[in-house]
């Protein structure tokens, strides 16, 4: 009995320091990788860019951009800002770095494809990213009262409503009409031009989208021109899940003004 006894009393002590051993090793494992995560080699590895500083600096808000669809497109996604503890610190309001005006089409979910989170991104969505009084009202909400300094127009290759404005069909049943009469001049503009006429349109529409919204008064002008705020242009590659920022709308920005 005392033989019995002792054996169990040794197994399970050989099994209680095995235990122990396996959460020593598993915490250790997870403080390294958490040490791995915070490294300044892995952010410059996953293009991360502090988000405080991409919210005060629309410049650094489209490297961010931009290094997030790298990480999007290069499977490295983090997948940042994303969970309950997120959540709890967005109750009671946001900060988002960058305003998306883009196109309502399923293919292109703005958080996935620039690597984003919660309280990241304000987005408004339209067929063709057309904009009317509600959407130029939501980007004049952003700018003001969220303090959000950058705006990216997104099209996408391949867009339903611009291949519409291009084809020019007849008889456009409803509301339907009103979208493609919006992108008949970038078609027009772009008609010319060598390649695919829907994605020539695409890009033309963007850029076009990118002057009015540079151009409207009386908040977003003033506020571009004097450069407390950045409005550029992209395009999206359904193909290949690349955002292409488009350089015609990346030349000349303006500078902030000196206080």
């Amino acid at each position: 009995m005392k033989k019995i006894s002792l054996v169990v009393f040794t197994l399970f002590a050989f099994q209680t320091l095995i235990f122990a051993q396996a959460k020593k090793t598993k915490k250790a494992k997870k403080n390294e990788t958490e040490t791995i995560i915070d490294s300044l080699k892995w952010r410059k590895e996953h293009y991360v860019v502090n988000r405080d500083s991409a919210y005060a600096d629309p410049r650094l808000g489209l490297k961010k951009l931009m290094g997030g669809n790298k990480r999007f497109i290069e499977g490295k996604s983090i997948r940042p800002r994303q969970d309950a503890q997120t959540i709890k610190k967005l109750e009671f309001g946001q900060a988002p770095f960058a305003t998306i005006v883009g196109c309502s089409d399923s293919r292109v979910p703005n958080e996935m494809v620039f690597d984003q989170g919660l309280g990241d991104l304000f987005i408004i969505r339209t067929a063709g990213q057309v904009s009317a009084a509600a959407s130029y009202g939501s980007m004049e909400f952003a700018t003001l009262k969220l303090k959000t300094k950058l705006i990216v127009v997104l099209g996408h290759t391949e867009c339903g409503a611009v291949a519409a404005a291009v084809q020019r069909p007849e008889n456009v049943p409803g509301h339907i009409v009103t979208l493609i009469n919006e992108i008949k001049p970038a078609a027009a503009k772009s008609s010319h031009l060598y390649g695919d006429p829907v994605n020539n349109a695409v890009r033309q529409n963007v850029i076009d989208q990118v002057n009015s919204l540079r151009d409207l008064e009386p908040i977003l002008h003033k506020k571009y021109v004097d450069g407390e705020i950045l409005i550029v242009g992209a395009v999206y590659d359904v193909h290949t899940g690349k955002v292409e920022f488009l350089q015609e709308t990346l030349l000349n920005l303006p500078q902030p003004k000196a206080k």
